[in-house]
């Protein structure tokens, strides 16, 4: 595996004008020391990278100079070149935030000049009047609030210019738009830039001071009219339905927030808000700004859209924790659930579906806020008995199975909540048995298991009041989903929701019952069930509970492991009549209790929940019952029995004599198998077990050269490296005595095609490169000719069978040549060469 190149960092080069170059050289000293000469070598640079270690360079250079040098001309200038320099980067520019970085370590004594000259400058650039240019504008005043000291004390010093800057380019970038209809390019960009302008106007105001204060709010204040000027705007923005809807739906964010920070006294703004979602605003009663600017949510016909988009900004903006808007914040989040149930029942656009299911899950992140220190009247209408309890089920229910993923996500959130929500409303009561979780809980197991968001719900009931109470209404529920699992477009669904439970239950019986009575009670609610699946079930159903089931099971509980084995092999071992749980050795039909253990041991072999192949077969199952596993009648049972042998979570784990010995016996018997899909399992099996005798001999290779003379690691062997080094010699070369044996005339199509295969991946595996040592298998090499098909010549010493030959593999027959010496002892003819032309 190569190492992973690093990408490098692209920076782009800063530049300055003419007249701040000519400037920097004009202040430069002879010996180059001073910063006017640092400056002027970093701008002269082509390479953007290099400017950020002279950029680093400032601040280390000012911190020598003291006090006086504030008057000194040299730094002035320098320091309002570097404002200039800073608003000239872009915005994702590398070299920004190492300039601001710097210039937030600058001696204090520096502070009160920086902050004015880089205010003059940031003035400069909000009087640009070229349109295509407010964006880079917008982008400095954004950039200036993050963590740049420098850039927010600009910003609080131009305050009322900004906002002014702000309202005039959102003005003037909506009537550009309107200019540009039909040409996409432009008005995306112009859309874009709209969406920024309103973020940096709701960043201003919750990050500049003096929004913290009141000075501000007087009428005559140029601040006060440049915000009712911009809430003006955002309130035409929301309705325009020529804008994007996201354009809409953050000016819905904009709205609540300026009204939250402009009305006085603040307690009322949880019913003016009320008001203006229920159409039911009081003109005479609402001061005069909020009429002039707010006009049209206040007596016009407001868009559905709209009011959805005030309710998300309701949600967002306001302060829910802690019950800090007291009763009146309490009818609020009531009358906001209210009109989400009727905009849920006349919105039909698909985008505006996905944003109505994100505020009402954000609804009931906001009643489980209020609801932790809430009055007695709120928790009774938010328990789970209540209308709107019952609403928001009824909505979870008809959209779980929507086709957006993202919308059934939403789904979920609020039926997690929904549970939550009635927790805190019967805090301090028994929470089980709680009439509403059983009456929810039944209800859902009446449903049928086709229904994928049955398992979403489910899932979240268990997380909520734990499994235990829910097998208390029915103990046959895990069974019942393994009986589901034969149906691939709920397998994820079934297994998932089997994982919580397994879970879920093993820390409850844990944390509730002796040690040595709960794993007993466990295995038998959630193992059992499985295996009687892998014995009984059908083929679909065994194949998905083995791929999707038993590796999350086996994880997370290893231990099972020999439980599932104990079981298995006691029905494997019930004399013939007795009462069995499972039929024991199975038929060509079905796999039985052995294929069910073979599969077992495969899974947890692969995930690496054996600890060694030797303890396997030792302490777990016998070699007798692997021979039953390979010659089997069922052909699964045989796959898996071989799959058993061949695969292994570690690369280059030993590969025992045991199993060389049972793979050579699978071989005997199998390479005839008349199913194509078989042969290529063969095969591929086959593959993955040359490969770990390839890479395990290159360990055992490397202990061997370095003769150590501490005993060999024990997850690797138990006998000396070059015992096992010349096992596998005397393995491979008995596999392709046997395989080219299979191929004598008259052999099947089937076995002539597994053999030839299975030479083709011995050939390809231990293919040694021209130049290179060939570690293992030094009996013979192989070499791959160009050719337009794939020709393999190989090599092989004197334990070849007695005849040399010439095969020619074409898709209905196999041509043989040159068998003249077939039947003559191996002593009077050495064979030499094989060809494998395979088309």
């Amino acid at each position: 595996m190569g190492v992973k190149k690093k990408k490098e960092m692209q920076v782009a080069v800063l530049t300055i004008c003419h007249q701040d170059l000519e400037t920097l050289k004009s202040f430069a000293d002879v010996e180059g020391k001073n910063l006017a000469s640092l400056l002027l070598r970093c701008v002269q640079l082509t390479d953007g990278v290099s400017q950020i270690h002279y950029v680093k360079q400032i601040v280390p250079l000012l911190e020598k100079v003291d006090e006086n040098g504030v008057c000194d001309p040299t730094i002035q200038s320098c320091l309002d070149i570097l404002a200039g320099i800073y608003l000239s980067l872009s915005l994702k520019n590398p070299l920004k935030k190492v300039l601001a970085s710097s210039l937030n370590s600058l001696p204090e004594f520096f502070l009160p000049e920086a902050v004015h000259r880089f205010t003059s400058r940031l003035q400069e650039e909000l009087n640009t009047t070229d349109l295509y240019s407010y964006r880079k504008v917008i982008d400095n005043i954004s950039s200036c609030m993050e963590n740049f000291n420098l850039g927010r004390a600009g910003v609080n010093n131009l305050l009322k210019n900004v906002l002014h800057f702000l309202q005039k380019s959102l003005i003037e970038i909506v009537e550009e738009n309107r200019k540009c209809a039909g040409n996409h390019i432009i008005q995306t960009q112009l859309m874009n830039d709209l969406l920024v302008g309103i973020r940096v106007s709701m960043m201003l105001v919750q990050k500049v001071q003096d929004f913290q204060g009141n000075l501000w709010k007087a009428s005559s204040s140029p601040i006060w009219q440049n915000m009712c000027g911009l809430l003006s705007i955002f309130t035409k923005f929301l309705s325009d339905d020529d804008l994007l809807q996201t354009v809409q739906s953050t000016s819905g964010l904009a709205i609540i927030l300026f009204i939250k920070t402009m009305f006085h006294p603040s307690e009322k703004i949880p019913h003016l808000i009320s008001s203006v979602l229920l159409h039911s605003v009081d003109c005479t009663s609402v001061p005069e700004w909020f009429m002039s600017s707010c006009r049209s949510l206040c007596c016009g016909n407001v868009s559905g859209s709209a009011v959805l988009f005030l309710c998300q900004g309701t949600l967002a903006m306001l302060d829910w924790q802690n019950g800090s808007m007291g009763r009146s914040g309490e009818a609020l989040l009531l009358d906001t659930a209210h009109v989400l149930f009727t905009l849920s029942s006349q919105i039909k656009e698909p985008t505006l579906e996905m944003f109505l299911s994100r505020i009402m899950a954000s609804w009931t992140n906001s009643a489980i806020q209020v609801l932790e220190s809430s009055s007695p009247s709120l928790r009774d209408s938010l328990n789970g008995n209540s209308s709107i309890v019952g609403r928001l089920l009824e909505y979870v229910y008809t959209h779980w199975e929507h086709p957006l993923d993202a919308l059934r996500h939403q789904t979920k959130i609020m039926f997690k909540n929904l549970l939550q929500m009635h927790r805190l409303t019967v805090e301090g009561a028994v929470l089980v048995p709680d009439p509403f979780f059983v009456k929810l809980t039944e209800s859902l197991l009446r449903l049928e298991w086709h229904i994928k968001g049955k398992y979403m719900c489910l899932g979240c009931l268990v997380e909520c009041i734990g499994i235990e109470h829910i097998l208390a209404i029915d103990e046959t529920i895990p069974s019942q989903i393994l009986e589901v699992m034969g149906d691939q477009s709920l397998v994820p669904y079934a297994s998932d929701l089997l994982e919580t439970m397994f879970k879920n239950h093993k820390s409850h019986l844990k944390s509730q019952t002796a040690e040595s009575y709960w794993i007993d009670q466990w295995h038998e609610t959630w193992v059992s069930p499985l295996l009687f699946i892998l014995c009984e079930g059908n083929l679909d159903q065994k194949s998905y509970v083995i791929d999707y089931y038993l590796p999350k099971l086996l994880s997370y509980s290893p231990e099972s492991l020999q439980y599932m084995v104990k079981i298995l092999q006691t029905s494997i071992d019930a004399k013939t009549g007795q009462e069995q749980s499972f039929p024991s050795l199975g038929s060509c039909n079905s796999r039985g209790a052995l294929g069910a253990l073979m599969a077992c041991l495969r899974i947890a072999r692969a995930h690496g929940h054996l600890q060694s192949a030797t303890d396997t077969w030792e302490n777990l199952v016998s070699g007798a019952r692997i021979k039953q596993g390979l010659i089997h009648q069922h052909c699964q049972v045989r796959i898996d029995t071989l799959g058993l042998l061949c695969e292994s979570n570690r690369s280059t784990e030993i590969v025992s004599m045991e199993e060389m010995q049972w793979i050579q016996f699978f071989i005997t018997y199998n390479l005839n198998s008349q199913s194509p899909g078989v042969r290529q399992q063969i095969c591929s099996l086959l593959k993955k077990l040359f490969c770990r005798i390839q890479e395990s001999s290159q360990v055992l290779y490397k202990l061997e050269q370095n003769k150590s003379k501490h005993e060999p690691e024990k997850e690797l062997t138990k006998q000396h490296p070059s015992i096992s080094l010349q096992q596998y010699k005397n393995f491979m070369s008995s596999i392709c005595n046997s395989l080219f044996e299979a191929l004598f005339p008259g052999s099947s199509y089937s076995t002539r095609f597994s053999a030839l295969t299975i030479l083709g991946s011995i050939a390809e595996v231990f293919h040694v490169p021209e130049g290179k040592f060939s570690v293992l298998l030094p009996f013979f090499e192989v070499l791959f000719l160009p050719c337009n098909s794939c020709l393999y010549i190989m090599k092989f010493a004197k334990k070849l069978s007695p005849f040399s030959l010439i095969i020619i593999c074409q898709p209905q027959s196999v041509i043989f040549m040159d068998y003249a010496y077939y039947g003559k002892s191996s002593s009077s003819y050495l064979p030499n060469l094989f060809v494998a032309v395979l088309r």
